[in-house]
């Protein structure tokens, strides 16, 4: 795309819709000039306004631009508005999301949850080394494009990070804002920077239902239920409404059938832990970011390096 001139909903052919959320209408478009195609998400600003969605708004353009470069995100061309409307301009992924997939072969084939938890797991790596914690990691954000490697998507929900970001000062800090709390202490108290109730209720982590400090690992924490859906199908933490999901996540009452993958298992009950810190991969160095994921022996066999450049294998044989 022509970066030099500024586009214009004139310079685009809108087709059909691809999607739509609470305040936005996502479209195939295809560029008049360079014939490309993409999505486009146009988005409401008096809704935006109303439902004071600004900051959403905001984080995903942000989120997007300090990701530019990072395999397995979709990117962000360019945006534009009209009076009316925020349009953002991101990679077409011709083959939908991950959860129709899941639904379609009622589970992955070993080898295709291999692949995709190992794509996914490349994405989360490049996020976070780019003090991006997407906080929202389901299905139906893990996009397919033409030649069906994945893509994350919406980052509306994103957490990004500052580069001095102390996580065990803003646990301590949270956790002295409860006791003065607690104690009906009197004294002015800095407001609590709690995480508001962001994602889905089967992908939650416990920290965030706790209201606890920002963690990278609360990514890993969904990371591990996408794998278990990937492998059986089923939510690992499932229930009748969203406070008896909850309830089990925090208690992290959960089972594998007998007939679950044994690799497969180790590495999700590495992962679905309820301290963030201890969660396989976060201490790893920056430098080696979740190299103790990579070389779990469920991923014997996967070529890192060469995953986007290779051919997925498919879902159905």
């Amino acid at each position: 795309m022509d970066s030099s001139k500024r586009k214009t909903e004139a310079d685009f052919q809108f087709g059909r819709v691809l999607g739509e959320g609470s305040f936005s209408t996502v479209y195939v478009a295809r560029d008049i000039s360079s014939r490309k195609e993409f999505a486009i998400k146009v988005c409401d600003k008096a809704h935006i306004i109303r439902e004071r969605k600004q900051e959403y708004v905001a984080r995903e353009k942000h989120a997007l631009q300090k990701l530019k470069t990072v395999k397995g995100v979709i990117e962000l061309f360019c945006t534009f508005q009209s009076p009316t409307k925020l349009f953002f301009v991101v990679t077409l992924a011709r083959n939908g999301d991950l959860l129709k997939y899941i639904q379609q072969t009622g589970c992955l084939r070993l080898e295709c949850a291999k692949f995709y938890a190992a794509e996914l797991l490349v994405a989360i790596e490049g996020m976070h080394r780019n003090n991006v914690i997407h906080r929202d990691i389901k299905p139906e954000n893990i996009l397919l494009d033409e030649n069906m490697h994945l893509l994350i998507a919406d980052f509306g929900s994103a957490k990004i990070l500052s580069d001095n970001y102390d996580y065990h000062a803003e646990q301590e800090e949270i956790e002295r804002n409860r006791r003065n709390e607690e104690n009906g202490h009197d004294e002015p108290v800095r407001p609590m920077r709690r995480s508001s109730f962001v994602g889905t209720a089967q992908y939650v982590s416990p920290e965030v239902l706790n209201g606890d400090a920002a963690h990278p690992a609360m990514d890993l924490f969904s990371y591990g239920c996408i794998l278990y859906q990937m492998l059986c199908g089923k939510f690992a933490f499932n229930a009748p409404n969203e406070y008896l999901t909850f309830q089990k996540i925090l208690k992290l009452n959960y089972k594998f059938n007998d007939d679950f993958n044994t690799e497969g298992k180790d590495l999700i009950e590495k992962l679905l832990l309820l301290k963030p810190e201890q969660r396989l991969g976060a201490k790893d160095p920056k430098d080696l970011l979740y190299v103790s994921i990579r070389t779990h022996p469920f991923f014997i066999g996967i070529e890192f390096e060469n995953l986007f450049n290779s051919t997925p294998p498919p879902f159905v044989e």
